[in-house]
């Protein structure tokens, strides 16, 4: 892989991780935009496809047109569609925190250590903090994600400068 490629990336992501910090509502509402453009394109091309390939025709037919409405749903209505994606990715990572905190304790049960259960454990807190304050989530999800955002915005240029140097 070529050095600027993930410079570019770093770079993109530092701006968007600046830009959740000091402008939160205006970034979440244009990434959210641009994601429903997404899937409003991606639908429609989704449904093309099944003059070209007729394959999982019935798929693709669904998959088409849940992406038209969310894309369309979102595009008309913004701040309400940010509003339910930053809600339902709350409730999906909280469910996943759960599923996988349980798993972990079952495996340290049987023999897998005591780490593995230590981590379940704070999975299963992670998740039941989440579903328990979903809008308290929902609203900070912008900072937590610059937040990620800057840090893997840093991340990813000091290994374009590695890769350059090597």
């Amino acid at each position: 892989m070529p050095w600027w490629i993930p410079l570019i990336q770093g770079i993109a992501l530092l701006i968007v991780g600046i830009l959740l910090f000091t402008s939160p509502i205006r970034t979440t509402l244009f990434i959210v935009q641009v994601l429903a453009l997404y899937w409003f394109l991606s639908g429609i091309f989704e449904i093309v496809s099944i003059f070209l390939d007729r394959t999982a025709w019935g798929w693709k037919l669904l998959g088409g047109i849940i992406g038209i409405l969310a894309g369309y749903y979102i595009l008309s209505q913004p701040v309400a569609g940010a509003l339910v994606l930053g809600f339902t990715l709350v409730v999906v990572l909280g469910i996943q925190a759960l599923i996988m905190g349980i798993v972990n304790v079952i495996q340290a049960l049987r023999g897998a250590g005591w780490g593995i259960g230590v981590l379940g454990i704070i999975n299963i807190l992670f998740g039941v903090i989440l579903l328990g304050n979903t809008l308290i989530a929902t609203a900070t999800l912008p900072w937590v994600i610059g937040a990620f955002a800057i840090v893997g915005g840093i991340s990813a240029i000091f290994m374009a400068f590695r890769l350059r140097s090597n």
